[in-house]
């Protein structure tokens, strides 16, 4: 149980500096300096000011000299990561299993709202997964990773072209149709290159299907309320990023319920 709680407070702390992340990465400012201050009074903020989760719920939801209203999502992508850090513990250990999507699960949270903010998933963060997916692929030819389920050294790279592949030919024959409009960001096409590197081509896959899945069912929802029109410009990077970790968290379950349901009589 000590376990659990110090891997919740470490998610705590990384998401405290994804929200930094989020916010400073799409207008082009470090991420390190300046030191975290108020937008609105400037103020450099004290450790007191920058405990995750128990600063906005004391000072309830307001900056604590100039009264400036916090946004909600902070305190919720602090808590995200925390369930998501423990999330993976739980389900892999103390393991490289763990280290490895732990890492990735902290560069896609920032994609998640970044992308549904600005409509942009940064270079930055697709290269900093692809030097993660890159290390990981090196390890894997000594031990094998467990996701990949099997020993072939080309199976990243396998899944780093399926993914990025697949939707780049939806791209292009998008653009033939309707005669220049992007149908896909490149950011999507590119996001999927370290999602291949970390999830092998079986699983990438799977990610991909259930992304489309999700962004489908989404934005169908959203036409019928009135929300969207079928033109409307739906980020799709959330979606991956949910399909991403559903897979990572249930990949293999989802995959043999399927083939005990549907290939065995």
């Amino acid at each position: 149980m000590t376990m659990y709680c110090l891997i919740f407070v470490f998610g705590l702390i990384i998401g405290s500096f994804l929200n930094v992340c989020i916010y400073r990465i799409p207008e082009g400012e470090s991420i390190i300096s300046p030191p975290s201050h108020c937008p609105s009074c400037e103020t450099r903020l004290k450790p007191f000011d920058l405990i995750p989760l128990l600063s906005y719920l004391i000072c309830c939801g307001k900056c604590r000299y100039c009264g400036l209203k916090i946004s909600l999502r902070y305190f919720l992508v602090e808590l995200l990561t925390g369930i998501a850090s423990v999330s993976l513990f739980f389900k892999y250990g103390l393991s490289v299993d763990f280290a490895a999507f732990l890492f990735f699960t902290y560069i896609l949270i920032p994609v998640f709202f970044i992308d549904l903010d600005h409509q942009i998933i940064p270079n930055q963060l697709v290269i900093v997964g692809l030097i993660g997916g890159a290390i990981l692929f090196v390890y894997n030819l000594f031990l094998p990773f467990q996701i990949y389920a099997d020993h072939r050294w080309w199976n990243p790279l396998l899944g780093l072209l399926s993914g990025s592949g697949f939707l780049l030919g939806v791209s292009l024959i998008g653009l033939a149709i309707y005669k220049g409009d992007e149908v896909m960001g490149m950011g999507d096409i590119k996001l999927f290159a370290p999602i291949g590197l970390f999830l092998g081509w079986r699983m990438t896959l799977l990610a991909l299907f259930l992304a489309v899945i999700l962004g489908g069912i989404s934005s169908l929802v959203l036409i019928l309320l009135g929300k969207a029109t079928r033109k409307s410009m739906i980020p799709f990077g959330p979606f991956i990023v949910i399909g991403v970790f559903i897979t990572v968290m249930w990949g293999w379950d989802i995959v043999h319920w399927y083939v005990r349901t549907y290939f065995y009589y």
